[in-house]
């Protein structure tokens, strides 16, 4: 794609409404500059937006600062609409607008050479006439333009805003940059292809392409988390020792050595999937989540993983109980748990692991001594725990837009029930994969088992 055909897009507007967060958001770039503070952004900075096969530029502006006054100059050194075009270049071009009106100069540079105009407006604010004169400017360019509404902190006005940006703009479109879903980047950039018809078939590959970008996150993000499971629930620790005696006194050692190492897997994952989503300002501390205190708080587990009757199905499905609880499973249905799942529960309760999670074992050596080891965690709700929390920060982590700086407040997701929404297969599958887990066993195509899990409902288009 050659300089002259790429889309390039100049976000303009009043100071403090939003537009390095617009520009942030779909250039899906965190490093740029946001703040509450008026005049943050002094020049124009142009970012690149590169697909596999195509690529366009969003402009971050500075804000209008006097454009009743640019207006007056314009209006004084043009005798007609013919020249208005020319009279915003030669206004551009003047030394002494250059000194006077720098911010204009700035932000009108771009669109005199070829960029399509993105004007932002803060919905939550009234309208005023006083946005009358840059508005008019900007239709002085000629260039082809669109009207953004972002509703910073309210909704409140925004019907007012649509019919005065009517006026003056073809296209009026409502965006949130901090809360807008993927599809809503999608649609936008589908309208950006009416402001400037050739650049349509671009910005239709563009749009492919970052569909598939998408696609392929999640499936790196899958691929983390097979990884951590296949790692967590094989993970162990081992000492040499000398004698019994020895063994115990070392196990606290282990058990914290243990819990260390799990804890900045754990963490590493986290940080693998703010990588692939190109988070690099957020910050993931799973000490600040409001997670159990450590992984291995298992009387928080049942809000992370699956609860007693699920465990129960599970169990069955893997093959490791039977008799009633196998009848529980055949049969399939909420009401038969809630009516047979406490006896069966307590029938079964050996098979879900007990209280303590690291027991320590010992195994004599050839050359004399003992191994002390201490884990792999043997309690059926591990893997299910594991699951839970990432595919939880997952889902945060892969709707977070750029703009949106805030530190991740993580909450426990109810699990349980998208457990429960898999197809009968998909359930049967996972619950087998989470029982060879637990033995140590691989799993053919784990990545497939846990794919239903990583559906981020979003609308097809």
């Amino acid at each position: 794609m050659s300089a002259k055909n790429i889309p390039r897009f100049a976000v303009v507007g009043h100071p403090n409404k939003g537009k390095s967060s617009i520009v942030s958001t779909l250039s899906r770039n965190d490093n740029i500059a946001i703040s509450s503070r008026s005049g943050t952004t002094e020049t124009a900075h142009s970012y690149l937006v590169e697909t596999l096969h195509g690529s366009y530029a969003l402009i971050d502006t500075p804000g209008f600062q006097r454009p009743r006054k640019v207006l007056q100059w314009l209006q004084k050194h043009c005798n007609s609409a013919s020249e208005r075009a020319a009279t915003i270049k030669r206004f551009i071009a003047s030394d002494e607008c250059q000194h006077m009106y720098k911010d204009e100069v700035e932000l009108l540079r771009p669109i005199a050479a070829g960029a399509a105009i993105l004007y932002v407006v803060d919905g939550s604010h009234p309208y005023g006439s006083e946005y009358e004169a840059e508005m008019e400017i900007l239709r002085w360019t000629g260039q082809p333009s669109m009207a953004l509404i972002n509703p910073i902190h309210s909704t409140d006005c925004i019907p007012e805003w649509e019919n005065a940006l009517a006026q003056f703009f073809k296209s009026v479109r409502v965006f949130n940059p901090l809360a807008a879903e993927f599809h809503k980047h999608t649609e936008l950039l589908a309208t950006f292809a009416h402001l400037n018809p050739q650049w349509s078939a671009n910005i239709e590959t563009i749009i492919n392409d970052l569909k598939l970008a998408r696609q392929a996150q999640q499936h790196e993000s899958i691929k983390v988390l097979v990884e951590l499971l296949e790692e967590l629930c094989a993970h162990q620790h081992t000492q040499r020792v000398l004698n019994k005696q020895q063994a115990e006194a070392v196990k606290p050692m282990l058990e914290k050595q243990f819990k260390q190492w799990v804890k900045n897997r754990e963490e590493q994952a986290s940080a693998a999937l703010l990588q692939i989503y190109a988070h690099q300002q957020t910050q993931v501390s799973l000490d600040k989540m409001q997670l159990p205190p450590e992984l291995f708080d298992i009387d928080e587990w049942y809000i992370w993983g699956l609860d007693k009757k699920q465990l129960t199905y599970a169990a069955t499905i893997a093959g490791a109980v039977s008799g009633a609880a196998l009848d529980v499973a055949v049969a399939g249905h909420s009401f038969m748990l809630g009516a047979f799942g406490g006896g069966v529960i307590g029938a079964s309760s050996a098979w879900f692991g007990s209280s303590k999670l690291l027991e320590m074992k010992l195994k004599g050596l050839p050359i004399g001594g003992y191994q002390a080891t201490v884990g792999p965690i043997k309690n059926r709700n591990f893997p299910y725990v594991v699951m839970g929390r990432f595919i939880h920060l997952y889902r945060q982590v892969a709707n977070l837009n750029h703009a949106n700086r805030s530190a991740l407040n993580i909450n426990a997701e109810d699990f349980k029930q998208r457990v429960e929404q898999l197809e009968k297969s998909d359930q049967r599958e996972l619950h087998k994969a989470c029982e060879r887990l637990l033995k140590q066993k691989s799993v053919d195509d784990l990545a497939a088992t846990l794919a239903p899990l990583f559906e981020l409902d979003e609308p097809s288009s």
